[in-house]
């Protein structure tokens, strides 16, 4: 399901303890969820205050396949790496060679998610 090209919905907490979902894109490195963001939007802050997600992902092909991850942050991966893992990314998700939507300025990063509990149906 990580690997596949599903959309995975990522769960984190504002910082009024409400939660704030947002689907993302989603890779894996066989141990861990890597999820690619800018530094600086709210699923970055809230992760930087509190590092425990949740995410749910269906397969694109099949609705009723589903797998529900618990777990939390547990490194965050900028420079580089993170530049290079957003157009591999792009290429995954939309056959690009590079990330079209980078802002100027934009710096990325990649939080290396550890699965605490997963559920699949």
């Amino acid at each position: 399901m990580l690997e596949g090209k599903n959309f995975v919905y990522l769960a984190t907490v504002n910082p009024d303890g409400t939660p704030q979902v947002t689907p993302t894109w989603v890779d894996t490195d066989g141990k861990f969820v890597l999820v690619n963001t800018a530094i600086g939007r709210v699923k970055h802050r809230n992760v930087k205050k509190n590092p425990n997600v949740a995410l749910a992902i269906t397969d694109q092909n099949n609705p009723y396949n589903l797998v529900v991850i618990r777990g939390k942050v547990v490194d965050q991966l900028t420079g580089h790496v993170a530049d290079e893992h957003i157009d591999k990314m792009a290429k995954k998700y939309r056959g690009l060679d590079k990330y079209p939507n980078r802002s100027p300025g934009e710096q990325r990063v990649i939080l290396k998610i550890e699965p605490t509990r997963v559920i699949s149906r």
